[in-house]
């Protein structure tokens, strides 16, 4: 088959699959395998050249509505009669029926089902680990720094949060994505600040920027020096890959659990 994907979690998935050695093009933003960086890139995720797409007479291409915006693609698709499918994962659990929507489509069914059963078990390693913390530290996650863009309770970061032993400061809000300011976050006083832009690299973002915001050298999680730089890549994508998101937070948060939890070797060494 002659997949594109266009957006960054599917690729991943695709490789996870074992179909990236079928992709004929991707989305600007998918960096993770490296083998597919020879591929055409085909525009940012929410403004692909359909015209490319087109020129590559792709068997199949594979949209997700978890990237805000993407609507507009898919009624591109739509117009020109482009073979498509469109995931829209929200949570852990729709992620491992992505994998299976994925792979259904692509005639490896068994192989997607066989993939969401490990991804299944390695998360009920954590959650069986997590059932045994009483005391759980607030997380404050920060997506955008300004305006301040943090994920509210529908969302796969509060799951991870969770199973990590701690908890999602802003769990109270019904939204995948909350709007805030810095004086909410101030007055929640979290333990641990957690900064992963989307769409920026680690090395881009410097922790001591919470030090210019009013009020913040005082908050709870600067002074223990709980400040960290998280991969957007490990976090903010709905991919298996957020396996290994959540085995560097467990062993931030609680590393006296969580130590003993071994990654399957299929969630293994899959940073950049």
């Amino acid at each position: 088959m002659r997949l594109i994907s266009i957006c960054p979690s599917n690729t991943e998935i695709i490789e996870f699959l074992g179909l990236a050695p079928q992709l004929v093009g991707i989305d600007d933003y998918s960096d993770w395998p490296a083998s597919i960086q020879h591929l055409p890139k085909l525009g940012p995720d929410l403004d692909i050249d359909m015209e490319k797409v087109e020129a590559l007479q792709p068997d199949l291409v594979i949209a997700s509505l978890s990237v805000p915006g993407m609507e507009k693609n898919v009624e591109q698709l739509r117009k020109r009669d482009i073979p498509h499918i469109v995931t829209n994962p929200q949570s852990l659990f729709e992620i491992g029926r992505s994998l299976e929507e994925i792979a259904n489509a692509c005639g490896i069914s068994h192989k997607g089902r066989l993939l969401a059963e490990s991804y299944e078990a390695q998360l009920e390693r954590f959650r069986s680990a997590s059932a045994r913390i009483g005391s759980r530290p607030s997380v404050y996650w920060e997506w955008w720094p300004k305006p301040v863009f943090t994920p509210g309770s529908v969302n796969w970061l509060t799951e991870i949060s969770e199973l990590a032993g701690a908890s999602n400061v802003f769990k109270d809000k019904q939204t995948a994505n909350y709007q805030t300011d810095w004086e909410e976050v101030r007055e929640r006083n979290p333990d641990f600040i957690l900064l992963s832009w989307v769409g920026v690299r680690l090395e881009k973002i410097n922790p001591a920027i919470v030090l210019k915001r009013p009020g913040w050298s005082h908050l709870s999680a600067v002074q223990q020096q709980r400040v960290s730089v998280m991969e957007e890549s490990l976090f903010c994508r709905p991919s298996p890959r957020l396996i290994s998101g959540l085995d560097k937070l467990s062993k931030l948060v609680h590393p006296e659990i969580f130590q003993e939890i071994e990654l399957d070797p299929l969630f293994q060494n899959i940073h950049l």
